[in-house]
């Protein structure tokens, strides 16, 4: 291999200050199970635009992060795993906005699963029924029959960063890749 197939072959960030980026599809040993295992399978050409940042877990909050990796809160946004009751049932749904905002569980959410009642879901069943640690549970994974409403502001994001599956490392993606995941909607007003 001479120096130019190895410059072309260097993946960066499209942001901030990480000193180890890889393509998601060269890390899936960093990843969650689930994660990881959703890339493979994933359309080649939405995967492989998919990087992985390896980043410190105690640096894990939003605010410490971005401040840490030097990355915009308005590129980051956040999976909340929320549970909607109706008629005794309850459905794990996940929502995905930007960190600048917060997601609107009690409205939107709710009004758009048809629940009576919706709420955060209690950290073990999020971690149980994801796979995945509390916070770093990612969109990218999740169950297939969940529900993952996605707030347009995130689809329109030229690049978002968003949870590895693990408190170490994040993704980071075109926002309107998540589109192309399994049981996404995408939503106007779903962040408060």
């Amino acid at each position: 291999m001479d120096e130019q197939d190895s410059l072309d072959e260097q993946v960066t960030a499209p942001f901030g200050n990480f000193p180890d980026v890889r393509r998601a599809l060269d890390a899936v040993a960093e990843l969650a199970g689930p994660v990881a295992a959703a890339l493979k399978h994933w359309d080649a050409e939405l995967a492989g635009a998919v990087r992985y940042v390896d980043t410190d877990p105690e640096l894990a909050g939003t605010a410490v992060f971005c401040a840490a990796y030097d990355v915009p809160a308005e590129a980051s946004a956040n999976c909340v795993v929320v549970a909607a009751k109706r008629g005794g049932e309850t459905t794990l749904a996940a929502g995905l906005v930007l960190a600048t905002t917060r997601l609107d569980v009690n409205k939107a959410v709710r009004g758009h699963l048809g629940a009576r009642k919706a709420s955060f879901a209690p950290m073990d069943t999020a971690v149980g029924e994801s796979g995945m640690e509390y916070g770093g549970i990612t969109p990218v994974g999740l169950p297939a029959h969940w529900p993952l409403l996605i707030d347009a502001a995130v689809a329109a994001t030229p690049w978002v960063l968003i949870g590895s599956g693990r408190r170490r490392g994040k993704l980071i993606l075109p926002g309107a890749a998540l589109a192309a995941l399994p049981g996404a909607q995408v939503l106007d007003g779903l962040a408060g």
